[in-house]
Order: C-alpha cells, then sequence, then structure tokens
C-alpha cells in the first residue's frame, strides 16, 4: 500500500491548526528558584528572625555588626548549597536525557517516505510502522495487521493485535482501559512487535494519551518525611529557647532586683539603670536563642544531600531531587512494577526438558550432542529473528527473539553456512506452528504449540538419542507444572518426510520442549529480600494476568504464606476504602493494574501515615509516581515518568532500588548522628550562658563563640559525620514512621548526659581556683576555656559515630573526618594567636572573638579536660539499656 502522504505546505497548516507534536518538557531548576525556596525551611526563618533582632540591637549600640553578618553569611551559604545541589541533580538528569537520540519514524510525505524526528510529526500524517518501531502520536490503523506493546500506557506487557479501519474511523474521545485493546486505536509510546501497517494521525502532542498524562504532573508533591520531621524538630527547638529566653531573662532582672533589696530600692536607682539593666537581660536571652538554635544544621543537611547524590550515580541511581535519597530511606511500603525491575523485562528460555519430562540444565546441553543439534535447526531454520553485526537479536516476534539467544550468535551463523532451506511455512495464529524442510537433510523441522506437534507424533527422543514411544501423561504434567510457574511452552520435532503445507506430517519425532517466560532478576531476589529484611513491605503491582503475576510473586519471593494476598484490580475495586486499608498490610500482587489504582494505593497509604514509594516506566506510573514520596522512574521508561519520579534507576534494576533504600537510611543515620553532634554543644551553650552570670561570670561565651560553633565547627562538621560509611545493620532496622520525632528518646539521654557533663566541665574549669595556675590572666583563661568548648565538641564527635563502643571503627572509610577533626583545631589555634601578628586584620579577629594567646600548659589542660568527654560517654552507654 502507497501513500502520497502530506505536502510541505499541508504540515504547515495542520501544525498550525493542530499544534506540534512536541510533548514540552519541565522547566529547568534554576539556580534562582532553588534559591528561593531554601527561606520556606523553618530553621531558616528561626534565624532570619535572630538576624533582624541582632541588627535591632547593633543599630541601638548593644551588639557589634558581625555578630548579625555572621548569622546572614551561614543563611546564605545553606540557600547556596541547597540551590547548587539542586540545580546540579537537575542537570545531571537532563544531560542524561539529551545524551539519548530523539525517537524517529517513517511518514508518507510528498510522495516518499521520509524518516522524521517523532516532534515533528503532525495531524494527518501517515506513519509507516514496522516491528521495533514506536507510535509516534494518537491515531488509527489504516492498513495492515501488527501486534503492539502497549505497557509504556497501562503496564500491559502482552501482544496486542491492530487490524486495519476505514479511513473515516475516528479515534475516540473519551479513552479507557478498553481502548488500548480495541481493534483499530494506536496511542504514543507503544511499540510494534510484529507485523507491519500504516497509522493515520489524529493526535499529537498534549491532545495524545501521553500528552495529558504528562499535563497531570502539575500538582503538589507532599512534604519528604526529612522535611517534616525538620519543621517538628525547628518548632521544638524554637520553643526552648524562646521560652528559655524569657524566663533567664526574667530571672536575670529579677537577680537585679533581689541585689538591691526590692522593687523600691531597685527603682530608686533611676530610669538610666533599669533600661541598662533591662537591655542586658534582653542581650541575655538573644543569646540563649542563639545557643539554642542549630544553626550548622540545614547547612549540614545540605551538604549531605549533595555528597550523596553524586555517590549514587556509581549505583545507577541518578538522584534528580534530593530530598527524595533520603525519603527513599524511610519507606514502609514499595509499590514496584514487574516488567524490567523485577523481572529482566524480555522472554528469554528458562528450561528445557525432554518428552520424557527430564529437564536438561541449559549449561549441559550441548553435552547431549544429537538432541541440541536438531533443536539447533528447528530454531535457526525456522524463525524470522537473526543476528545483526553487533550480536544484537533483530526481526521476528519476542518469542523467536527469545530462541534466537538461547541458540547463540556462533551457533547461528554456523548453521548459515550449512544446509540451505528448501521450503518454508511461518507460523500464524490458525496453524499455531512454523516448519523448515531441509532437503539435503531430509527432514522437516517443526516449532510450535505442544497440543499440535503432539498430536501428530507417536515418539520422541531421549537424552541417549534414541527414540522411544510417547507417554502423554508425563508430558502433560511437566507442561502443566511450567505453566503453573507462567511459563509459555514450545516444542521441536522433526520429520523424515517433505513438508505438507498447513499440516504436520504424521511421523513427526519430539525432540524436547522449551519454557520460556520473563524471567526474574537473580540479583533481584536477593534485593527483595534484603527490602523485605528491612522491614518494608514491596508489594508487585502490574498490568499482567493475576497467575503470571502470581507465579512471578512467589518465585521472586513476595508470596510466602498463606496470608499474603493477590488480587485484581477488579477485586481491588469491589472494596471500599476502608477494606482497602485493613488488607493492606497482607497484599503482596495487585494484578491487571490500571493508572487509578496506583494512585488509589498511594492515596490510602498516605493516610494510614506510611511513607510509600512506587516505581514505574510508563506514561500510566507518572500520576502515581508523582503522588508517591518517593517515584522510581526507570531508566529505559517514558520521559513523563522520569519527569515525575524523584529518583530514575539507570539500570531499571531492583538492586539499585535496595541500593537507594541503604543509601537513604545511611544518610538519616548520619544526619541523626549531627543532631547528637550539634545539640550537645547548644543544651551546654544554653545552659552555661543562661546561669553563668548568677555565678558572677559575665559571657563566658561571646555571640561570636557560638557563631564559630554553629558555622565553623559545624558546616566542616557536616563533612565530618556525612560521609560516614554506609553499614549492613541500616538493613535490618524498622523503618520510621513519616511523624516520628528526629530526637528519640535515646538521644534525649545522650545529649543531655554528654550536655550536662560538658555544662559541669565548664563551671568546674571557670570556677575551681586550680586552674587559675595555668593562666596569667582572666583573658587567657576565657580564651582558654572557648578553646576547652570546642575540642570538647570535638572528641565528643567520636561519641556519636557509633551507637555502642566501636567510636573509632571505620575511620579509615571517612578519611575526612580526622582532616576537618584537625583542621577545626588549626583555625582555632590561628584565631586563638592572631594577636601575636603585627597585621591590622589579625588584630581585628582576635578583637571580634574576643581571644588573646596563652602558654603552652593551658593547651596541654584543655586538652586533657577535652578528652574526658569519650569516658563519660562510654560510661552512660555502659548502664544505659540498649533498646
Amino acid at each position: 500500500m502507497h501513500y502520497n502522504g502530506l505536502s510541505d505546505k499541508e504540515v504547515l497548516e495542520s501544525r498550525q491548526k493542530y499544534g506540534s507534536n512536541v510533548i514540552p518538557d519541565s522547566e529547568p531548576t534554576t539556580f534562582w528558584a532553588e534559591f528561593k525556596e531554601t527561606f520556606g525551611d523553618p530553621m531558616i526563618r528561626i534565624l532570619l528572625a535572630i538576624a533582624a533582632l541582632m541588627i535591632v540591637m547593633c543599630i541601638f549600640g548593644y551588639a557589634d555588626i558581625y555578630e548579625p553578618i555572621g548569622t546572614i553569611v551561614a543563611i546564605l551559604i545553606v540557600a547556596f548549597v541547597s540551590a547548587k545541589t539542586g540545580v546540579a541533580s537537575d542537570t545531571k538528569y537532563r544531560q542524561l536525557k539529551d545524551s539519548t537520540k530523539k525517537d524517529q519514524c517513517k511518514v508518507y510525505r510528498n510522495g516518499v517516505i521520509t524518516v522524521i524526528d517523532m516532534d515533528d510529526v503532525v495531524v494527518g500524517d501517515k506513519v509507516l510502522l514496522q516491528p521495533g518501531d514506536k507510535i509516534p502520536a494518537d491515531g488509527i490503523l489504516v492498513w495492515g495487521s501488527i501486534k503492539v506493546d502497549n505497557s509504556a500506557l497501562n503496564g500491559e506487557a502482552e501482544e496486542c493485535p491492530k487490524v486495519a479501519a476505514d479511513e473515516s474511523y475516528k479515534l475516540a474521545d473519551e479513552i479507557t482501559g478498553d481502548t488500548f485493546v480495541d481493534k483499530h486505536s494506536l496511542f504514543r509510546g507503544a511499540v510494534l512487535f510484529d507485523g507491519e501497517g500504516v497509522l493515520d494521525v489524529q493526535k499529537v502532542g498534549l491532545s495524545t494519551m501521553m500528552g495529558k498524562m504528562a499535563e497531570e504532573m502539575q500538582e503538589d508533591e507532599p512534604d519528604s518525611p526529612l522535611k517534616v520531621k525538620l519543621a517538628n524538630l525547628a518548632n521544638m527547638i524554637s520553643r526552648f529557647g524562646y521560652i528559655g529566653a524569657i524566663v533567664i531573662a526574667a530571672l536575670y532582672f529579677g537577680y537585679y532586683i533581689l541585689s538591691a533589696g526590692g522593687f523600691g530600692p531597685y527603682f530608686a536607682l533611676g530610669a538610666t539603670q533599669v533600661i541598662k539593666d533591662l537591655v542586658e537581660a534582653v542581650s541575655l536571652a538573644v543569646v540563649i536563642i542563639v545557643c539554642a538554635v542549630p544553626e550548622g544544621l540545614p547547612l549540614m543537611i545540605s551538604l549531605v544531600l549533595m555528597q550523596n547524590t553524586s555517590k549514587m550515580l556509581d549505583h545507577n541511581v541518578l538522584v534528580r531531587k534530593a530530598e527524595g535519597i533520603e525519603t527513599a530511606g524511610s519507606l514502609n511500603i514499595l509499590f514496584s512494577d514487574k516488567t524490567g525491575t523485577i523481572t529482566k523485562g524480555r522472554l528469554e528460555v528458562v528450561e528445557f526438558f525432554t518428552a520424557d519430562g527430564i529437564t536438561i540444565p541449559l549449561t549441559e546441553i550441548n553435552q547431549h550432542g544429537k538432541i541440541k543439534g536438531l533443536v539447533d535447526l528447528a530454531i535457526g531454520k525456522n524463525t524470522q529473528s537473526m543476528f545483526d553485526a553487533q550480536g544484537n537479536v533483530i526481526g521476528g516476534n519476542a518469542t523467536d527473539q527469545a530462541l534466537m539467544k538461547f541458540l547463540g550468535t556462533e551457533t547461528f551463523h554456523s548453521l548459515e553456512n550449512s544446509c540451505t532451506v528448501s521450503k518454508a511455512q511461518s507460523f500464524n495464529s490458525a496453524n499455531k506452528f512454523s516448519q523448515a524442510y531441509l532437503g539435503e537433510l531430509g527432514k522437516t523441522f517443526y516449532k510450535g504449540a505442544p497440543e499440535r506437534l503432539l498430536a501428530c507424533a507417536r515418539t520422541y527422543l531421549s537424552m541417549s538419542g534414541e527414540e522411544r514411544p510417547l507417554s502423554m501423561d508425563v508430558i502433560n504434567a511437566k507442561i502443566d507444572e511450567l505453566a503453573s510457574k507462567s511459563m509459555r511452552v514450545l516444542a521441536f520435532g522433526y520429520s523424515n518426510q517433505e513438508m505438507t503445507e498447513n499440516r504436520i506430517n504424521d511421523d513427526t519425532v519430539i525432540v524436547g520442549f522449551v519454557g520460556i517466560r520473563d524471567d526474574v532478576r537473580p540479583e533481584a531476589r536477593e534485593a527483595i529480600a534484603a527490602v523485605q529484611h528491612a522491614g518494608i513491605q514491596v508489594v508487585m503491582i502490574t498490568g499482567d494476568r493475576l497467575e503470571t503475576a502470581v507465579a512471578i510473586a512467589r518465585d521472586a519471593g513476595l508470596l510466602k504464606t498463606e496470608d499474603d494476598v493477590a488480587l485484581t484490580s477488579g477485586q481491588l475495586n469491589e472494596l471500599s476504602d476502608e477494606e482497602v486499608k485493613e488488607i493492606i498490610p497482607r497484599i503482596r500482587v495487585i494484578a491487571r493494574a490500571l493508572p487509578t489504582d496506583k494512585s488509589r494505593m498511594v492515596r490510602l497509604c498516605q493516610e494510614m501515615n506510611l511513607v510509600v514509594g512506587m516505581t514505574g516506566d510508563g506514561v500510566n506510573d507518572s500520576p502515581a509516581l508523582k503522588r508517591a514520596d518517593v517515584g522510581f522512574a526507570m531508566g529505559s521508561g517514558t520521559e513523563a515518568a522520569k519527569e515525575a519520579g524523584k529518583i530514575v534507576i539507570l539500570d531499571d534494576n531492583f538492586k539499585s532500588i535496595k541500593d537507594a533504600i541503604w543509601y537513604g537510611r545511611t544518610i538519616y543515620h548520619n544526619i541523626l548522628k549531627f543532631c547528637k553532634f550539634q545539640l550537645v554543644i547548644n543544651v551546654a551553650a544554653v545552659v552555661v550562658s543562661a546561669i553563668s552570670p548568677f555565678f558572677g561570670i559575665e559571657e563566658p561565651l561571646k555571640v561570636t563563640h557560638l557563631l564559630f560553633v554553629n558555622l565553623v565547627m559545624d558546616g566542616l562538621g557536616a563533612i565530618m559525620l556525612g560521609n560516614e560509611p554506609a553499614q549492613e545493620r541500616y538493613m535490618s532496622e524498622n523503618p520510621r514512621r513519616r511523624d516520628e520525632s528526629i530526637v528519640s528518646r535515646e538521644m534525649m539521654v545522650q545529649i543531655v548526659t554528654m550536655g550536662l557533663w560538658l555544662t559541669v566541665l565548664s563551671f568546674v574549669f571557670l570556677k575551681a581556683p586550680f586552674f587559675d595556675q595555668f593562666f596569667a590572666t582572666t583573658e587567657q583563661k576565657l580564651t582558654a576555656y572557648f578553646v576547652l568548648f570546642i575540642w570538647s565538641a570535638l572528641f565528643n564527635g567520636f561519641n556519636v559515630r557509633d551507637d555502642g563502643f566501636a567510636i573509632f571503627k571505620g575511620l579509615n572509610e571517612n578519611t575526612g573526618f580526622m582532616k576537618v577533626f584537625l583542621a577545626i583545631i588549626v583555625i582555632q589555634a590561628l584565631i586563638v594567636n592572631a594577636g601575636l601578628v603585627p597585621v591590622a586584620v589579625c588584630g581585628w579577629i582576635s578583637n571580634m572573638f574576643s581571644c588573646v594567646p596563652f602558654a603552652p600548659i593551658g593547651w596541654v589542660v584543655v586538652g586533657i579536660l577535652a578528652v574526658t568527654m569519650i569516658p563519660v560517654d562510654m560510661l552512660r552507654k555502659a548502664v544505659t539499656p540498649k533498646k
């Protein structure tokens, strides 16, 4: 059939009238957009409020300008790092996308067939479709007979037959699941399995089903579990800081009143003194707030996410949204596609057996020369598939291609040079077999449905190569066994007579049978077991029929007990939302799933406060990928799926999903380590700053000291603890609830214990006369206290590395820890001794941090006191029962 197609003028007119076939990409993430988004973080807002308060105090002369500047710099650094991470992830995704060659198609234009980009197709085009082609737009088959794979649209991996309709036939306006599998309709994204035809394009671009799915991707995404937890932590810390500040300021003001002898004598001192004391109380309150808020936490999280998104590329995981990798570690339930994720995504021969029911392992079939030689001829001389120059199988349907891979390139090429085919008949649905006659051998070779060959055969070839009588009971039992495992069985045989068209000769000898299916990836079984061991419920959600899904699920280790539930979309839709919620913990398989089923399951699980993951590769998966807490899009999937997902699995492998979960848990653990590291400092700083005035010590920690703690040390601390290695034990822990507090009871015990010890250490050092002998002046001792505070926090960094006693283990895997540890010590030493350098800027640094140099013996004393943080926490771990 030949078509003239559209002329160039008609193409332009059609494009103007119906639009382009381009499905617009999402706008690239910009640095400025990501930068502004950072200021929605609750912790950042608290820091902005503190900076504003400091600026007001600075205007009135009660604070130095570098105090609010330091806080603002911290905020800008966080915003910069977060924006850089977001842009880098988006850029990597777009580079991956741009590196992929644009899909093309063959259209009739100006009376000839022309190859054009799919984006250039217009309504009215006549597109020539051949095996392996992607359907470029929605329309109707107007010539030919084909079989298509609609899995990108509805998840169905089955061959869907299509036949030609009249050119007046119009595509339905309302598309349902039945429309995908009707006789004539074709949709963008489907792939041609077999046959040849011509598509009449009736819808392009955003009017196609794929385009409409892409438009639905604009809805807001749910907050990540980490964002929820951080918001709760920020609220808790801010309440603690604000209430503590008010209480301490009131107590401090009350202290002035009591010292003066009561209200009367105090107010008799005059308004000037009262205002001065009030300002000092407010100044102390600001210090308390600065102490309470962990300024370094947002920076740490930004740095950790940035570091690990690049690491994940080594595990075939492209992180599109940085928070997605941490969310993966918080999953409670994971809905996984079957084809290509749990299974290999292609048909292959998984079992070979003779007619006496004996299985010959595929690795041993070469040892049975006669059987192997005859099977090779039945496949190699009786197929529509072949190998190209690169060793890839091309042509034929999926079954033919699976058999060709079983045959192998060397055998195929050796058969090409052997005997030739004298006569042949291809497979058709009526005969259910194909045949080829090799005149040189005087044999006809058959390949087809077992029932067709067995109906004409009387003997079979045994493993020893002898012909023996058939036993139908044995064969049927074996075929039923493989059918229960969702395998398609094909039979091979030969006849010593010349072939007869549309008939199998009655002297046919059965050579053997193969079981074919899209088999489970071996590594997927291990990965599923690891994910289940991590307490995550894995549910296979697929468009395949229930029997196939159940067989694969059993093989993959998803269905294990009688309580496990496998059901179809129809059965699911008969249940109310509440009834579904009751059985969700037992669901393992959902078959014949529709896009609406996936979105519904995500919604119901989120209503149950579960953190939900969804995998997918098709346009039909996109809404659920977008709605899930973390969507895993397959690298080979549609662009709509990749746009919707937070993470792209480049190798389509469930093992990579497992790695993403493992690293997500590692990131969360590292965040917890940092929280313990920083909150110990904050607790101690709050308590010391709050009660030191009552002990006659004015500001032992200046605001600049606190900024050093929260910016310099904690910023570098993010590198120290953010790169802690992944540990296998993380995959043995139960998932965390979405609303679970970051600070657990065990964490609180450690934070309070070590915070109080650092407080005791502080007052012993500041008030015990014993330590005065090591310092010439009070200024030196207060400087030494600044060093003691920082060093104590650093040594506590070892404590938080492990909940047990292995606090020095794995340092070789995190070489940055000791580098940062030493770097912070060197930086502080330079600040303390800056006054020794006769340069103006060094003097300014010395004054800004209120530091003066002191003798080496003082450094030794401070070091000894700081090291006590380790044995004290060891003692706490020994006496505190582990959960």
